[in-house]
Formats: C-alpha cells, structure tokens, sequence
C-alpha cells in the first residue's frame, strides 16, 4: 500500500490552490509541490460566495464544481512535475474552499466547496474532504484542524512552543514543553485577510508585496482601538472565525472613525498593528507560557511589516519560521491536510477537541473513490 498523500487547499487568501506530496513513512516528509494562481473570474466568484448575495443556489453550483475541476488540474501538475503516476498516490486529503463557516449559530454549520467527486473522477485517485463538518456535529468549531499534525511534527519536551499560521484568518497551536499540559489551539482573528482586501482596494494588487504600502504609513491609534474592540478578540478559546466575518464591510464600518490626515499606507500599517496585536495578545494569554519559542509559517510569515511588528509585540519570544526546523512554512497546510487524509484510511482520529471544543475526537472526513 502506498505511502503517499496529498494534501490540497486554497485557504482563506483564496489566492491559489497549493497542492503537495506528502510520504508517510512513519514521519511526513515532503515529497513535491505545486502552486497554481487563482484565475481571476474564479476568485471573483469565490469572494462574492463568501458574502451573502443572490442566486447564491446556481452561483454555489457552478463554482463548486469549476473549483474542483481546477484542483484536478493542478493535482495533475503536480504529479507530471514530480514524474509520480497517479497510482501511486494513495489518497488526496482536499480541504475544498470555505465560503461560511458559522459555528456560533443556533444551528451551527462550516460549508466548503470544491467537489470532491470531480476531483477523484478527473485524477483518478481516492479523495478524502468534508472535513470539518463531523467536528462540528459533534459540538465543536470545526476549526482549527491543523493543531493536532503541528503536535505530531513541532511538540518538543521540556521547550514551550507556539505554531503561529498567517493565512487569510491568523491561528495559533500552543505546544507546551510538559508532557502532561493539554494542546490547545484557536484563531486569533484576521491574518492577511484584511490587508489583502485594502491592498486590493487602493493599489489594484492582490496583496501588499514586501509589507511596501505598510511601511509607509504610521498606525492609526484610534482607528486601531476601534478595529480591537470587536468582541470576537475578548472570546475565549475554542473560537473560529473566517474572511466572511473579517470582510471589507466589517473594516469599513470602522473606518469613519479615521480623520483627515489618516492616509491609504496608514490603514495598511494598522491593519498590520491589528494582526500583531491580536496574535502577540493570544500567545499572552496561553496558560502556563511566559516566553514560548514562536514558529511562524503561511503567507503572513513572508511579509517584513508584519513579522517586525510580531517581534516588537513578543519581544521576549524567540520568533523563527517553521523552514528552520525542515518544514517550509508556505506548505505545513497542504503537508496538514495530506496528513488528515492518512487519518482518514488509517481510521485514526484528527481533532483535538481540546481545541475544537468537539465533544470527542473522531475520524474525519468522508471518502470519495474515484469509480
């Protein structure tokens, strides 16, 4: 039986699909990886999915299945660039794109999209997706799932350490250096998605290239005291959030409180301020951590404006990225979720309901063979 999986996932940037092999043998090694940009349209019609519109019915259908059609694609990539037959793959974990995730509803629900059927019919392999629903049925947030593979990977006795994901919504996994101390893992609010969005408002770019627009401009005190007294930093864990909360309607609302000599660069080096603040004040908060090692990986993790706030903010951390302990921090997502397909064939549990909140640990996901 094969010892390759692959994980695929276009997070909440919704900026490309990033696809890797991962080989299980009985540690993840990574084996190949590929990324392939969003076209246009399609990111277009994720992005408005993620906020409530109309006909939102046949627009959910259409981009469903577009997505999964390009997520075949880019599965198929990457195997011709790795020279791997598909046969030799023996299962695709696809985390699929969230377009709501509301777990603090009456009726809780996580939906994404990306039909795993088209996936496993135009690869020829077996898909495991839908992950995130079974946590939630079982009363927890359905995220973050990462935390239990960081345990498996990062967790070193006797050194506290916090996993720090800067994707479009900021995570963290705290991994305490005494055996016997829980895992405990949460969002911690907006990572990249915010200054994504303004980036895309005043400059036309998908993102603020370098943290350029950033640096330039000086952080709005009481525009940043606004954007902090959203209740969602003040709950406590489990807590999950998403873009669709963290939206450009929810930064706009807030901006009216800006005065005149605030520029363009100075809401960028505030959003910026409000992604250092929140994460510097949840790895404050964790019990029994004074000054933990901080391992930094996802998008946000290549941006300087943002990883020198994090260090002004958690001056007595060691901060690093996970590359420097051999996992590149733009793939221990796609490494994760190749990891939770493993689980899955392997009939093991993936989440920590210590950190989702669940009221047990469950295998996760669902199988979709290609026959």
């Amino acid at each position: 039986m094969s010892d390759l999986f692959i994980g695929a996932l276009s997070g909440t940037s919704m900026d490309a699909i990033d696809a890797a092999v991962v080989r299980f043998s009985p540690q993840p090694t990574l084996v190949a990886t590929h990324s392939r940009p969003l076209p246009q349209d399609l990111r277009q019609a994720l992005l408005a999915l993620a906020t409530p519109g109309d006909n939102e019915i046949d627009r959910l259908g259409v981009a469903d299945v577009t997505l999964g059609r390009f997520i075949a694609q880019t599965i198929r990539e990457l195997l011709q660039q790795a020279g791997l037959p598909a046969h030799a793959i023996r299962a695709i974990g696809s985390h699929g794109q969230t377009i709501r995730h509301r777990p603090g509803l009456a009726t809780p629900f996580t939906l994404q999209i990306g039909d795993p059927h088209v996936i496993a019919v135009e690869t020829g392999i077996p898909v495991v997706a839908d992950v995130r629903r079974k946590d939630v049925a079982l009363g927890g947030q359905g995220a973050p799932l990462v935390p239990a593979f960081h345990e498996g990977i990062f967790r070193l006795p006797g050194q506290d350490r916090v996993i720090v994901n800067i994707g479009g919504i900021a995570n963290l996994t705290s991994l305490p250096g005494r055996s016997d101390a829980a895992v405990l893992g949460f969002d911690t609010g907006p990572g990249n998605t915010l200054l994504d969005r303004w980036s895309q408002r005043v400059l036309g770019e998908p993102m603020d290239r370098d943290g350029a627009l950033a640096s330039r401009g000086r952080v709005d005190a009481p525009l940043l005291a606004a954007l902090l007294a959203d209740p969602f930093f003040a709950q406590p864990a489990p807590k999950s959030t998403g873009p669709e909360y963290f939206s450009t309607a929810w930064l706009e609302s807030r901006l009216p409180s800006r005065h005149a000599a605030t520029t363009d660069a100075d809401v960028q080096a505030t959003l910026v301020a409000l992604t250092a603040t929140t994460i510097a004040a949840a790895i404050h908060g964790l019990p029994g951590m004074s000054a933990p090692e901080v391992l930094l990986c996802g998008g946000g993790a290549r941006n300087p404006a943002l990883v020198a706030a994090l260090r002004a903010a958690l001056p007595a951390s060691r901060l690093e990225t996970t590359d420097s302990f051999g996992v590149p921090g733009a793939w221990v997502e796609a490494m994760a979720f190749a990891w939770l397909a493993h689980r899955h064939v392997e009939g093991r549990t993936g989440n920590l309901p210590a950190v989702t909140g669940a009221r047990r640990a469950a295998v996760l996901g669902a199988f979709f063979p290609p026959g």
